[in-house]
């Protein structure tokens, strides 16, 4: 078992985050314009990728049950971190609460994808393993910029947002280690994951990133980019299948 296409997937993640070093001097209105993309994007990234994923590879049942949970999950957390009011018209430069669970989806959202690839590597089927890997990697470059593009927009700085998106990227590799050295008795997991992160996404974009992106009078700018962000991920997908 070779653990290069493991390590190739994940380090995509940090590779995706490395473009948000030529952003620079982003409007108030284009921080609320990409926080809504952001929101598109991980809508498309659920009810496109993620859930259908996870009826696939189970049922029904088990798809209500894991957003259900991951639901849950992100709303205990939410009620433990220090929430941070902020008044839209004198704005504190940085919400710690909406980047902890913004970092919780993502890095929850990794994890399903992780073990796919560690039990893909494990597989007997000749050359699934480095073709999962491929896939996976792939995918993982535009999330790796999502994750740093939304943390540049909360004040974060450009060196620390690439080097956060790179420990979401750690998550998925621990994920995988797990996969890769239990193998397929770890798979009836895959789609509870799956729908687990789904709903953990769902969460952060209805409570934290759409409300946030509408609170200073550009509701019809974040309209559109949230439909941009959106098609942006469903065009992504297809290209990548």
């Amino acid at each position: 078992m070779s653990l290069l296409p493991l390590i190739f997937s994940s380090l995509c993640t940090g590779l995706g985050a490395l473009p948000i070093l030529l952003i620079k001097n982003v409007s108030h209105k284009g921080k609320d314009g990409l926080l809504a993309y952001t929101a598109g994007i991980m809508v498309a990234a659920s009810a496109y990728g993620l859930i259908p994923s996870a009826i696939k590879l189970s049922n029904l049942t088990v798809l209500v049950i894991g957003i259900l949970i991951g639901t849950l999950v992100l709303t205990l957390l939410e009620s433990f971190i220090p929430h941070t009011d902020i008044d839209h018209a004198n704005r504190s430069p940085r919400n710690s609460k909406v980047i902890i669970l913004f970092l919780i989806a993502m890095s929850l959202h990794n994890l399903p994808e992780g073990l796919s690839v560690g039990i893909s590597n494990t597989s007997a089927v000749q050359d699934i393993g480095p073709l999962v890997s491929f896939a996976i990697g792939l995918q993982n470059v535009p999330e790796g910029f999502l994750v740093a593009l939304f943390l540049v927009t909360q004040n974060v700085s450009r060196l620390y947002a690439i080097l956060l998106a790179v420990l979401t990227g750690i998550f998925e590799l621990c994920a995988g280690l797990i996969g890769m050295f239990f193998g397929e008795s770890f798979a009836f997991i895959i789609p509870y994951g799956l729908a687990f992160a789904a709903g953990s996404m769902l969460f952060v974009i209805y409570k934290e990133l759409i409300p946030e992106s509408h609170g200073d009078g550009n509701e019809r700018a974040s309209t559109l980019a949230f439909i941009f962000g959106f098609l942006t991920m469903i065009i992504l997908t297809e290209w990548f299948k």
